[in-house]
């Protein structure tokens, strides 16, 4: 390591444990004393997280620099209930290409051994077996970059570095027609055109939905334009209809929306740029300049394309008159707020279908159904926030969905949900209010599409499209509700000190040139948690007030900080924008704490 960079402190690694077993060892079980004289990173994730699928990707390039040093494990640590199930994570590992070896750890104990808060995060680890650093959140990789470099020298130096390969054991691959595909749309002739997502193509499908017609794209993970059979694709999801002769294609994680000519199979790119959208981006303008941010679905409404954008929490529109893009909604704070567009909050909408009149989506991270009207105002159908769940027929204000990905408008006004991790087809009708079952034992279903009489599911985790009548009557399931296993803080009522903790990376400072540089935005669920101390401010400290008649809650924090290169000599500084959000499950009790510091990833070591 360099003079300069300061001693970390020596904090030995806690053992990985999860009930749940290893995957993609080939079966070999691993402890930290097997990785010694490797430099670990463990990524702490769940696969519902977009965050945590950005994680993934800014991995892989870091594993094909330092195959011989670096171990990435992946820790899955389940949000909901259907994350905790074991066939779940390995349907998720094979879905989303991971090649390292993951933990499965349904109980979070590996997480709480290393004090983690958020969805992702990243431990490094020495080959000596010491945590080194530690950042939650994402785009830290680049810093991670550099202390393994660091790393590396230091402890080949000592003698300490033992290079080889890794413990990474590829799972056989299955012969299936299609493979963990996302979304679905029927096309003039009768057909069905399929994202086939794992293996980054389009699939158009016979009436039957079994007959392979033609396939789109090489099949090889990439972003070129060019021919059905050159073309490339990376884990493309949401189709629409462009017009009479043309397909649009939200290519989830080339940040890009992709044309698909019909008649000849022809790809090419109408917005994005394959750079993944940052807080301090433009965010509207000429649709090939401006970065997007893992759009998962695409619809066509008044006459644009709207984005479901679940990278940042946002919808976005797509003016395919004058080539634009740019938002039509959301803050890019994760939650659930209604109201005028620029005011909403959303989390992670993954789900998309017009009517004349609303825009109905699936708001997958609350659990939610939602809508927009004409005049852009955003209200929710079904729902509660973040961390509320299950599988609850009803009155919408107490029926409960799982993370949906897909929503259907239905011909009598009503729409169906495809309700993910409940493995069930629902229907909201807004003319009663209510939400019924229309079909149970899918396996995550992430989309459908009306064929005649009938409803044509994407039942993703089963590789297929399944074929339903729709009924005229509803299932009946058993109710079932559940929060989040996050364990909560325990709080005392009445004032509550917030601090969240920045530092500047080494070589930046704190960007003042056009006034503060950093932000701080509080709310609360349910609102009344909060007697004082909601709202935004500069000051990245804050004292809350906690209401002592509310005895459990979320506190919704969202902070932001700007650095940019502290040397004179640099004429145009590079700058970055720091932002992270919490979601802090509180339980208020007179023996709680009185502080509540939270980290904002920023600095180069961390540790816990």
């Amino acid at each position: 390591m360099t003079a300069s960079t300061p001693r970390r402190v020596r904090v030995r690694a806690p053992e990985l444990v999860g009930k749940g077993g290893w995957l993609n060892t080939g079966d070999k079980q691993y402890t930290l004393a097997d990785l010694r004289g490797r430099i670990v990173v463990l990524d702490f994730w769940t696969f519902c997280c977009i965050n945590c699928l950005h994680v993934l990707d800014e991995l892989r390039e870091l594993e094909e620099k330092h195959p011989d040093t670096v171990v990435v494990i992946g820790v899955h640590s389940p949000k909901f209930v259907h994350e905790a199930e074991h066939a779940a994570v390995v349907d998720a590992v094979e879905r989303y290409g991971v090649e390292h070896p993951v933990l499965d750890d349904p109980e979070l104990a590996t997480w709480k051994q290393y004090a983690v808060r958020a969805w992702p995060t990243l431990v490094v680890i020495d080959p000596e077996g010491y945590v080194v650093a530690q950042h939650a959140g994402e785009g830290h990789v680049h810093a991670i970059e550099r202390l393994v470099t660091e790393l590396e020298a230091e402890h080949t130096a000592k003698g300490t570095l033992r290079r080889g390969d890794g413990p990474y054991v590829a799972p056989e691959p299955q012969p299936t027609t299609l493979r963990f595909p996302g979304k679905a749309l029927v096309l003039p002739g009768g057909t069905f055109l399929v994202s086939d997502t794992t293996r980054h193509q389009l699939v158009e499908m016979a009436a039957d939905g079994e007959t392979v017609v033609r396939r789109i794209g090489s099949g090889a993970r990439g972003f070129a334009d060019g021919t059905a059979d050159t073309a490339t694709f990376n884990e493309p999801q949401g189709l629409a209809h462009l017009d009479a002769r043309s397909v649009v294609v939200a290519d989830t994680v080339n940040h890009a929306l992709r044309r698909l000519d019909l008649a000849t199979g022809e790809v090419t790119t109408l917005a994005g740029t394959g750079r993944q959208w940052w807080q301090g981006s433009p965010t509207s303008g000429p649709a090939r300049e401006v970065d997007l941010s893992s759009p998962w679905d695409v619809a066509l409404f008044g006459g644009k394309v709207w984005i479901a954008m679940a990278g940042v929490h946002q919808l976005w529109a797509y003016d395919p008159v004058d080539g634009t893009v740019g938002v039509t909604a959301g803050t890019t704070n994760e939650g659930l707020v209604d109201g005028p567009g620029d005011e909403a909050w959303f989390a992670q909408p993954s789900g998309l279908a017009a009517t004349a009149d609303r825009l109905w989506l699936a708001d997958s991270e609350t659990s939610a159904l939602r809508w927009v009207d004409l005049d852009g105002t955003v209200h929710t159908a079904v729902g509660t926030g973040l961390f509320d769940f299950g599988h609850r027929d009803g009155p919408a204000g107490q029926a409960l969905l799982q993370h949906p990905l897909g929503v259907t408008a239905l011909p009598d006004g009503s729409v169906a949900v495809s309700d993910t991790y409940n493995h069930a087809l629902r229907r909201y009708d807004p003319a009663t209010g209510e939400v019924t079952t229309l079909a149970t034992d899918l396996r995550e279903p992430s989309d459908a599409v009306l064929a005649g009489e009938d409803i044509v599911v994407v039942e993703s985790a089963r590789h297929r499209l399944t074929r339903l009548r729709l009924p005229e009557e509803a299932v009946r399931v058993e109710s079932v509700a559940h929060r989040t296993q996050r364990a909560a803080t325990e709080v005392a009522p009445g004032k509550l000190r917030l601090d969240v903790i920045f530092q500047a990376p080494t070589g930046q400072k704190l960007d003042t040139r056009y006034g503060p540089s950093t932000r701080l935005l509080v709310s609360s669920t349910p609102p009344e948690l909060l007697l004082a101390g909601e709202g935004a401010d500069t000051d990245l400290s804050r004292t809350l007030e906690l209401n002592p008649e509310v005895e459990e809650g979320v506190l919704h924090i969202s902070a932001m900080a700007a650095s940019c290169d502290d040397d004179p000599a640099i004429e145009y500084p590079a700058c970055h924008v720091h932002q992270q959000d919490w979601g802090v499950p509180v339980h208020v009790i007179a023996a709680g704490t009185d502080r509540l510091p939270l980290l904002l990833a920023g600095m180069d070591d961390q540790t816990p």
